[in-house]
């Protein structure tokens, strides 16, 4: 009988098992990589290109060509791939990041003979019809007419394009950038991209024999490589040498501020120590930023930090909206609480704390075998293997206030934080 009086026992977690894929190579030279689990007779099958190196003069060609994948084909029109998906109760969708794009399909397992072609068929035979194109290009203007009003959006584009300049992660579209997209372009740029020797495909789910052979055989005959040279290089981050940045809107009842600065990426031997760093100062409900400039002042709703890992770059970033009246106030309290990091010592008991959220979320955030493959591919991208996540647990675990100290003191300088605010700074 359940006990309601008395609490649940309280264990420490110490060690997390991932599942590990099988792996094998198509003759195409595309790299598979299977996750077999679960009984649902369901997959999840990822194919995810490297994006081109970013031209400055066509700026929008990597998402631009991702998004219309699904706009039409030499057999398929727009409507009749998306009838054919919705038919056999799949789920088909492009998405575009500014390392990878990828296009994801969820089918049972019986139907993939009638999905797989239809994905193979946007791989090899993608048109991007001119209607398509001009309703594409309309849209996205729309859109980020919209975005462009929200101070938020317009402090995230202004801090992203100081910190990484004039590559893919500093780039923010334009409503002219749109118009200057053409279908000679999305044509060449695709059939550079989209090649087989370019794609690895992640497979989550029930994988039985059969399924496995349908996917192979599908995939390594009919897509071949083109004599298109494919470069996913990209050209290196040079943040401005200005640091601060107000864009002032006269009227406005609130400011978005978002500050930061570059900082060490997944690869550096730092980043599981300087994450549970991050936890505390901004990471999590209970974090500093949160008591002080949310629950204390009464600033924000909310306020966060965090750290981004990308292939070629990382940052630290702080983002909140406060009222316009106490904007100023609200970065002179960031920049106390990052000051009272560099010279106090962490109480073991908020310590504990933040390690066993950073244990736990990692705990939960592996439900399902789709979760397993979400967390190989963070590790397979940043060009890691899997005892980045023994030492991760390791160093959430033994991590000291002491090394802590040294940590912020090391990374964490406001002098070089980029300040961007939007709305009014008073």
């Amino acid at each position: 009988m359940l006990q309601r009086k008395e609490a649940p026992e309280f264990k420490a977690i110490d060690h997390i098992k991932l599942l590990q894929p099988e792996h094998t190579k198509l003759s195409n030279g595309c790299k598979v990589y299977c996750f077999n689990s679960g009984d649902a007779e369901l997959v999840r099958i990822e194919w995810i290109f490297g994006n081109l190196r970013f031209d400055p003069t066509k700026p929008l060609l990597n998402a631009a060509v991702n998004s219309m994948l699904t706009e039409g084909t030499k057999t398929m029109n727009a409507a009749q791939i998306a009838d054919t998906i919705d038919f056999y109760g799949a789920f088909l969708q492009a998405e575009y990041g500014y390392d990878n794009s990828e296009v994801t399909l969820f089918s049972l397992n019986k139907h993939l003979a009638s999905t797989l072609p239809v994905v193979k068929d946007i791989f090899t035979n993608a048109i991007f019809p001119e209607k398509e194109l001009e309703t594409y290009v309309r849209n996205q203007q729309q859109k980020l007419q919209v975005s462009l009003q929200k101070n938020d959006v317009v402090a995230r584009r202004n801090f992203n394009k100081a910190v990484f300049g004039d590559t893919i992660y500093g780039f923010g579209a334009l409503a002219d950038d749109y118009k200057s997209l053409k279908h000679g372009d999305l044509l060449l740029h695709y059939r550079q991209m989209y090649q087989p020797s370019n794609c690895t495909i992640i497979i989550a789910g029930k994988i039985e024999k059969e399924t496995l052979d349908l996917i192979i055989a599908t995939f390594d005959n009919g897509w071949d490589n083109t004599d298109k040279a494919i470069d996913t290089t990209q050209p290196a981050v040079k943040p401005a040498a200005e640091h601060f940045y107000l864009t002032e809107k006269p009227d406005a009842l609130q400011s978005a501020i978002r500050m930061g600065m570059p900082l060490i990426n997944r690869s550096h031997p730092d980043f599981p120590s300087v994450q549970v760093l991050n936890t505390v100062l901004g990471g999590y409900f209970g974090s500093r930023l949160m008591a002080n400039i949310r629950e204390d002042k009464g600033y924000t709703y909310g306020i966060g930090s965090g750290m981004s890992s990308l292939k070629h770059a990382g940052t630290l970033f702080i983002a909140t909206e406060v009222g316009a009246e106490v904007c100023k106030a609200a970065a002179t309290e960031i920049e106390k609480e990052i000051s009272i990091l560099k010279k106090e010592l962490i109480p073991e008991e908020e310590l504990g704390l933040v390690k066993n959220y950073l244990l736990g979320s990692l705990l939960g955030s592996l439900e399902n075998v789709f979760s397993h493959a979400d967390k190989f591919k963070i590790l397979y991208f940043a060009g890691l293997s899997y005892e980045y996540y023994d030492r991760y647990t390791e160093v959430i675990k033994t991590i000291t206030a002491d090394e802590l100290l040294k940590l912020a003191n090391q990374y964490l300088d406001f002098d070089k934080f980029y300040k961007v605010i939007v709305g009014k700074y008073q």
